[in-house]
């Protein structure tokens, strides 16, 4: 007979993140705006899940500061806070110049190509208006040293914090200098090619800080 036991169950933790991470995406996109009411049987309804792991990740996302709740009496999508933003801001920045620093050893010519080919596409993105496809291609470019430097407390708390900032860039996104942003894309791949960690970690900060600039308007 088949011996099967090594095989892993399905279990409503994955139920749980999938409903997690679809509801988490449509926050940061806007296609739930602040201050719109979550009840968890429409969710539920809507994802084709049970309620039970739509609950669990409005749990989760409570946590991650982009769900508001009060028990027996409303659960709603965050209003922007300013104070969350910056704080997120200041964090994400000094995780990315961490990472920047201890991947810049690790980081070869097929990282350095990658990193080309997703500030093409987040350039060609600004140039036809694409919010969605530009933030997921600022991303990608930014992913690559976290994923280099192989801390893996790094990039949990990116993933936990990001969002936090995303989000208001979906919200504001023709108040950022994008265009801004591709050259100084360039500029901080050329020094990561060269291996000059300064100047790679003095852009990454410079990147990150533009976005406070947002907070004037949230």
């Amino acid at each position: 007979m088949l011996d099967v036991s090594a095989l892993p169950k399905v279990s409503r933790p994955l139920l749980r993140d999938e409903a997690y991470e679809l509801i988490r995406h449509a926050i940061i996109d806007g296609s739930l705006p602040p201050g719109t009411p979550l009840r968890d049987a429409d969710l539920a309804d809507q994802l084709g899940l049970s309620r039970a792991p739509v609950r669990q990740a409005l749990l989760r996302l409570a946590e991650d500061r982009l769900v508001v709740s009060k028990p027996q009496s409303y659960t709603r999508v965050a209003e922007f806070d300013a104070g969350d933003v910056r704080d997120a801001v200041r964090l994400v920045r000094a995780l990315h110049e961490l990472a920047v620093r201890e991947a810049l050893p690790r980081l070869g010519q097929r990282e350095i190509a990658e990193m080309r080919e997703a500030n093409d596409r987040f350039r060609e993105a600004v140039a036809e208006g694409d919010v969605g496809k530009a933030i997921e291609a600022d991303d990608e470019l930014h992913e690559i040293p976290v994923r280099a430097c192989g801390n893996r407390a790094v990039a949990a708390t990116l993933d936990r914090y990001t969002p936090l900032l995303r989000r208001l860039e979906y919200a504001r996104f023709s108040s950022l200098p994008a265009h801004r942003s591709v050259t100084r894309h360039e500029e901080l791949i050329d020094a990561l090619e060269s291996g000059d960690e300064k100047t790679a970690a003095q852009l990454t900060s410079t990147i990150w800080t533009d976005l406070e600039a947002l907070l004037e308007d949230a």
